[in-house]
């Protein structure tokens, strides 16, 4: 794995833990959710046109 797909990865994880922990606060702050559900949409976004160039690159 590149270290690109890796860092991705790793930030596409950290962002599902806090929209998790967003999720469980007593009230938890619609904006923010939405906001940090964008940015892990971005991510998986990226990660899948990667995978999909270095799917190519290997034909």
């Amino acid at each position: 794995m590149s270290g690109m797909l890796y860092r991705l990865s790793v930030v596409h994880r950290k962002l599902d833990e806090e929209i998790r922990r967003e999720a469980r606060r007593r009230n938890p702050d619609g904006f923010r959710l939405l906001r940090l559900k964008k940015l892990k949409l971005a991510v998986k976004d990226r990660l899948a046109g990667h995978w999909k160039r270095a799917a190519t690159a290997g034909r």
